[in-house]
């Protein structure tokens, strides 16, 4: 057990104010920024091995070319930092410029530093099906991902919209079931979901909340607009690389957020632990995060947010139920937990109720949970709000409880536990993505237009056994974004997952995380898949 670490410093926001920049000089390849008073024009200044850096820099000048100068965005994208025609889009003409006059040299320098701090930071998650091992480093590119302040607003309003809907119909499912007696949704397709858990009906979570923690996929589509591609509302990971993230860019690029006028990141620990707090069942709660040990994908996560956040770590056997209370052995005796930031899915959090070979939970804490003596973040049960099948009915939970039209966009998706669809998915399947309902992680997934005939029969042949077990959908084209590869700079597919932090109000992080397809022409982003990460950049002004 890792008794209470303690909360680590947070850095103050990163917003100065952007200057030195006249209107005249954003035009790629042909001005250049306009430096700070006394600043060399090339040098951002990073103090991490700054010796390092100049002696690369003596070697690089020589052959060195601007960054973007081969750059050509791909055809039938979205460029997040190009326009079709290859310039700068107008509101990160000064990101690009910033970036483009460092030189390929000094950048691929500054690249190598950023990937030694996360070899030396520890910064890595597990892939259970590698032979070749269990950790691997996460891979993360330089360039960033820019979201307009402008842009983020409008997707923050409908972030929250969509928590707030999605929040009332797991209160409904498990409760007066409303939504599914006037068949807004068939009974059979909640009921039928391997999320959806009986054990917990009428189980209402201190505070009323549900969704504690979310993170919700997004994709940008060529038209420039985003749309949601999934859900996650049981146990999202990631958030720890967006932190890590900024702290790295900010080392190797020390005065660019000067520059640029980025939003901060650094609240996140403390939004979250304040949350948790707001639906704590005492005054002065004490939490802890619960982790299935250092094993688990996501551990490096699990121990990161625990000192961000000055919380314990625990495992199970660290915990234990007395008279319908929870719990946390310690050297001063046990202490009362009344508040649990799981990470450990449903199935394993009680083996008097679920799994009873498991050893990752406490025996008795759903009893605790119905009493209203611990609250659990995320909710039990939340699985059946983000099962691939009802995700097609999430703008219908929008108007059912919130009388309201939905503000994000969805990706049109194909039941397969419905006849007609699934006649159709099966004569289309090449053009289809098809996924598995209750898989993640890029695993269970077919990308029709990219696969084999052996696959597709293979898919063919599961979806006619077990039709209610997979959705499909028309393969949308991501938006890409300039990354940093082994020939230079060339586009890659990108998504973002913005966090949503809900307590006694809802919060959602600037940015999110942005993964990148690394591999060219892949649609998959996931880690575990090849994929990568990048500095999501919100814009500090509206």
């Amino acid at each position: 057990m890792n008794c209470g670490p303690r909360v680590a410093d947070v850095p103050a926001p990163c917003r100065p104010a952007t200057q030195n920049l006249k209107p005249d000089t954003c035009r790629y390849g042909r001005a250049r920024l306009q430096s700070p008073a006394g600043t060399p024009k090339h040098d951002i200044g990073a103090p991490v091995a700054e010796s390092e850096v100049n002696a690369r820099r003596k070697s690089a000048r020589r052959t060195t070319r601007r960054v973007f100068k081969a750059y050509r965005p791909q055809e039938g994208t979205y460029d997040e930092l190009f326009s079709a025609d290859g310039t700068p889009r107008a509101e990160f003409c000064k990101i690009v410029e910033i970036i483009d006059s460092m030189g390929t040299g000094e950048f691929r320098a500054r690249q190598k530093l950023a990937d030694a701090a996360f070899l030396k930071g520890g910064i890595t998650f597990s892939v259970y099906s590698d032979n070749r091992g269990v950790e691997k480093i996460f891979p993360f590119d330089l360039i960033p991902r820019p979201v307009a302040a402008a842009e983020w607003a409008k997707l923050e309003r409908g972030l929250e919209q969509r928590i707030r809907a999605l929040n009332l119909f797991l209160a409904d499912v498990y409760g007066e079931q409303r939504i599914l007696r006037e068949n807004v949704i068939p009974r059979a397709l909640v009921e039928g979901s391997r999320g959806y858990l009986r054990q917990v009906q009428g189980i209402k979570p201190p505070g009323g909340v549900y969704i504690h923690v979310a993170g919700i996929d997004l994709i940008r589509r060529p038209d420039g607009s985003f749309c949601v591609l999934e859900d996650n509302i049981r146990t999202p990971s990631g958030v720890s690389y967006v932190l890590e993230n900024r702290r790295v860019m900010k080392r190797v690029f020390p005065r660019i957020f000067a520059e640029a006028s980025v939003r901060s990141v650094d609240e996140y620990p403390m939004r979250l632990r304040e949350a948790l707090a707001g639906v704590a069942p005492r005054d002065n709660p004490r939490m802890v995060i619960l982790t299935p040990g250092p094993f688990n994908s996501a551990y490096f996560e699990h121990s990161f947010l625990a000192r961000r956040m000055g919380c314990e770590l625990v495992q199970g056997q660290d915990l234990f139920v007395w008279q319908d209370k929870v719990f946390v052995k310690t050297t001063q005796g046990p202490q009362r937990v009344d508040v649990i930031y799981r990470r450990v899915d449903d199935q394993f959090m009680d083996p008097k109720v679920f799994r009873e070979d498991s050893m990752l939970g406490v025996p008795g804490i759903m009893g605790a949970y119905a009493r209203g003596n611990v609250a659990l973040a995320n909710a039990i049960g939340n699985g059946v709000a983000d099962d691939k099948a009802v995700y097609p009915y999430v703008h219908d939970m929008i108007r059912f409880y919130l009388s309201e039209e939905p503000l994000l966009a969805q990706v049109e998706t194909f039941i397969c536990a419905r006849e007609k669809d699934c006649a159709h998915v099966l004569a289309n399947l090449q053009k289809m993505v098809v996924k598995a309902v209750d898989e993640s992680g890029g695993y269970g997934m077919l990308m029709g237009p990219q696969a084999g005939r052996k696959q597709l029969d293979e898919f063919a042949e599961r979806i006619a056994k077990n039709p209610r077990g997979y959705i499909a959908q028309p393969r949308v084209e991501l938006s890409t974004c300039p990354t940093w590869v082994d020939k230079g700079v060339g586009p890659r597919r990108v998504d973002l997952r913005p966090y949503i932090v809900t307590g006694k109000t809802t919060w959602a992080l600037p940015g999110g995380l942005t993964r990148v397809a690394l591999v060219e022409g892949s649609y998959v982003v996931n880690s575990s898949q090849g994929g990568g990460s990048k500095d999501t950049w919100v814009m500090g002004q509206a």
